[in-house]
């Protein structure tokens, strides 16, 4: 029987590692703070004396919408002790969001920061019986006057039964890319079994320390870098804001070794770097999403060590799969990993895809430890994702995904991010891929539009790198006939001022146009 929680991986970890560095916070302003894994865990136990102090308890929701600091850090490691469950949101959520979120979850507690409690409170109205309004530094943790410090002043141990494996600890809202989003259920064990693959997959150790800029309320921040750090004992530099100039001195100054990234923010790097700034000396870099060649070179060549690909979502917890071949490269997120079992699906007639074709990548696991639980109260989506075989449980992704006749996978997009061009597949995503490396373009998005002759043609969003001298039309359609199969080629190009995105990159591309 699988008895592992992520209260105890933390349990653990402290007493192994409690002088330890466990985590480093870069303010905005650029003050440091560290704390040890024995200093942490007196944090961790306050906090859980103002949850309680607060209306928490085991299986109370705990919303919590804060950008990056060392108070979220504590209620995420509070409610996995309380056996509370947190759900971690956008802090610049608008209040019809909040309001939605709340009325799905209803909070015993909310937690906001006071630049944004306005918002907070007019989206949470009279749902959330307690709301705590911290400032996001450091001074949350260590202050005093601070609602985790007065709270938990005269909260006494009340003996609560340690949180089992399938007790949830976690709602993940999805980002939305291309509908609105789901809550992801996820439990104890998702997240003690996250931890420990992931720090295999990472070859992490005790001496390394990951450098984290993405939104903690994400599942890469939390999956890839804060759990696998905390199985083996290893460091989080952590930053309040992510700062496409500031990413490599930042790594620099806070010793890292270890970073994660998606592509969006990548190419905003390398368009915001010094050409002087010297390279890093990183070990290890995963990123997710379609890189184009010159990009992913130029990267590589900026963090000192060739970046691996991997794939995964919120929904899969640990990755699928990652290039760990001995020279990673741009196009690739290469083969399963830790005994994950797959399946490429035709879409349309679930049969095997031959190789080299895309098809749907499903992933075979148990609910609950592998794989996320449940959507939050929707049944009916839930049973739609999940079918059951003589294996066990697939998990449908929804990614397409093509196989070679070495078993090594490359993405090719979401099912609704491929269409036909005259009859052929065109991804969406690896057009995008291309165009982001056009002369004069930072990035772009790629919609598809219906067309009487062509069925669906490829049509351009793009942000000029320089808004004072954008690309014109007529010299992007050279560079695309240069560089783009002729199904693939943009048929109209639109300049834009910004695209809509995610938090943590991700263009939203149902919004693209709109």
């Amino acid at each position: 029987m699988n008895t592992a929680t992520f209260s105890r991986t933390w349990d653990s970890a402290v007493g192994r590692h409690t002088d330890s560095l466990f985590l480093v916070f870069r303010a905005e302003s650029g003050e440091v703070c560290e704390w040890t894994y024995g200093e942490f865990d007196a944090v961790v136990t306050r906090t859980v004396g103002a949850l309680r102090a607060a209306g928490a308890g085991p299986g109370s929701p705990v919303h919590v919408a804060l950008r990056n600091c060392p108070a979220f850090v504590a209620l995420w490691l509070a409610a996995s002790r309380l056996g509370a469950w947190l759900v971690p949101v956008d802090p610049a959520s608008s209040p019809r969001d909040i309001a939605r979120q709340a009325h799905r979850v209803r909070p015993a507690v909310g937690v906001c920061a006071s630049t944004r409690e306005a918002a907070y409170r007019e989206g949470v109205g009279d749902m959330v019986p307690t709301v705590l309004v911290l400032a996001e530094d450091a001074g949350d943790l260590n202050g005093v006057g601070t609602p985790l410090s007065m709270l938990c002043a005269d909260v006494v141990e009340t003996g609560e039964q340690a949180p089992r494996p399938e007790d949830r600890l976690a709602v993940m809202f999805t980002s939305g890319t291309t509908s609105e989003p789901k809550g992801v259920v996820l439990t104890q064990a998702n997240y003690a079994h996250v931890a420990t693959v992931m720090a295999e997959a990472a070859r992490l150790r005790p001496h390394h320390r990951w450098h984290v800029t993405l939104p903690l309320f994400h599942a890469n921040a939390q999956y890839y870098c804060f759990a696998p750090a905390i199985a083996v004992g290893a460091s989080v530099a952590l930053s309040a804001a992510f700062s496409a100039s500031g990413w490599v001195p930042h790594a620099r100054e806070l010793g890292v070794t270890h970073a994660s990234l998606f592509a969006a923010p990548i190419r905003m790097i390398l368009a915001r770097t010094a050409g002087e700034e010297p390279p890093l000396e990183l070990e290890h870099v995963w990123f997710a999403q379609s890189l184009g060649a010159e990009h992913y070179e130029r990267f590589a060549r900026l963090v000192g060590t060739r970046p691996r690909q991997l794939y995964g979502m919120t929904e899969t917890v640990a990755i699928v799969s990652a290039d760990s071949s001995a020279h990673p490269v741009h196009d690739v997120i290469g083969t399963p990993v830790a005994g994950r079992r797959i399946r490429v699906t035709d879409p349309a007639s679930g049969n095997p895809a031959a190789p080299g074709t895309a098809g749907e990548l499903q992933v075979l696991g148990t609910r609950g430890r592998d794989l996320f639980a449940s959507y939050l109260d929707d049944e009916e989506t839930t049973t739609a994702a999940f079918a059951t075989g003589p294996e066990g449980t697939w998990f449908a992704t929804g990614d397409l995904v093509s196989r070679d006749v070495d078993g090594v996978l490359r993405f090719t997009g979401r099912v609704d991010d491929v269409i036909k061009v005259s009859g052929e597949n065109v991804s969406l995503t690896e057009v995008e891929a291309a165009v982001a490396q056009a002369p004069g373009v930072l990035e772009a998005a790629v919609v598809g539009v219906p067309d009487p002759v062509r069925d669906t043609i490829p049509v351009a969003y793009i942000v000029a790198r320089d808004p004072n001298e954008p690309p014109h039309a007529e010299d992007l359609d050279q560079w695309a006939a240069h560089n783009l199969a002729p199904s693939a080629r943009p048929r109209a190009w639109h300049l834009v001022d910004e695209l809509p995105r995610t938090s943590v990159g991700k263009v939203r591309r149902f919004r693209v146009g709109s």
